[in-house]
């Protein structure tokens, strides 16, 4: 039996798969199996990834289910105690495995496992997430305090940890009844009830998308998770507190963004950290502002600008 699975769900990532599955295959570390759900794509993944011939390689196909459903099926054929995630166009460098290995034969008792990584924001514009603000960029071992370490940047990405199998069965698996965000609860009940682990090494590349139209992201389309489930927890985390509020804002604005105020005053009532002054200022801004102000964001980012409204 393989020490871990390599699980990668695909849909429609024709341009990006290729590499995306080389730089698994390039890794130092071998001893995997590789899970490729396809969430039944309609452009040329499937065709792409069947021309690899490597008896890693494992193909699932379903029809169109979502990114939970396609992840938990890989998860159910997965027969080993590990589970690596990898989006579809996202990369690792060659160490990417090995690192985390060292990691978890570091410390074997954590919940997940994370490498350091690189976000390419635009063509040839590539940033580093750096942690500095809860612990040095030198850091190798169990994280302080997971939730105050993720407020800037988020330490768990889809695309840059390992977590043990049966941690993510206990947790009921990714949450199939939301539509946006099921990482993003999973890994937050993770690190409330486990220690999360992180290494010193940048070795993987999260490919950040701009959307190319507002109505391609409109929040009102989408399930988001339940925040009530954490508020006890809350209640005994500043941390997680801040966390979950800091998403929390994001939604209110994404929601008054798209003309929904009411939802938007639904996740405000909830926040009890301090709102940043800016952020106060764009909630009082009327929508169609708002939309011209978010496409030019979006057109900043692809010159490389980024920027953030939540801190």
């Amino acid at each position: 039996m393989p020490f871990l699975s390599v699980i990668i769900p695909l849909y429609n990532k024709e341009l990006y798969i290729q590499n995306t599955l080389t730089s698994v295959l390039n890794q130092t570390f071998t001893d995997f199996e590789i899970i490729i759900v396809n969430d039944g794509s309609t452009d040329n993944s499937l065709e792409i990834v069947s021309r690899f011939k490597d008896e890693r390689i494992i193909i699932i196909n379903q029809q169109n289910s979502g990114a939970s459903s396609t992840r938990n099926k890989a998860i159910q054929h997965a027969q080993t105690d590990y589970i690596a995630f990898l989006d579809a166009d996202d990369f690792w460098f060659p160490n990417h495995l090995e690192e985390l290995v060292k990691l978890i034969q570091a410390f074997p008792n954590c919940g997940m496992y994370c490498s350091r990584y690189q976000t390419v924001i635009a063509k040839n514009h590539t940033i580093n997430n750096s942690f500095s603000y809860s612990f040095p960029d030198s850091f190798s071992g169990i994280i302080p305090d997971f939730f105050k370490a993720s407020l800037v940047n988020r330490v768990a990405t889809s695309s840059s940890i390992i977590v043990p199998k049966h941690i993510i069965l206990e947790n009921d698996g990714f949450n199939t009844a939301i539509s946006s965000g099921q990482d993003l609860e999973l890994w937050t009940k993770i690190g409330i009830k486990h220690k999360v682990a992180i290494n010193n090494t940048i070795s993987a590349i999260y490919h950040f998308e701009t959307p190319n139209s507002l109505a391609k992201t409109a929040i009102t389309k989408k399930t988001l998770m339940d925040f009530s489930q954490f508020l006890t927890a809350e209640k005994e985390n500043k941390s997680l507190k801040e966390f979950l509020d800091i998403h929390r804002l994001e939604y209110a604005l994404q929601y008054r963004i798209a003309g929904d105020i009411e939802n938007s005053k639904n996740f405000l009532k909830n926040i009890t950290s301090n709102i940043p002054l800016k952020t106060k200022i764009l909630l009082s801004i009327p929508s169609f502002v708002l939309r011209l102000l978010l496409k030019t964001k979006h057109l900043l980012k692809k010159y490389g600008v980024d920027f953030t409204v939540y801190h």
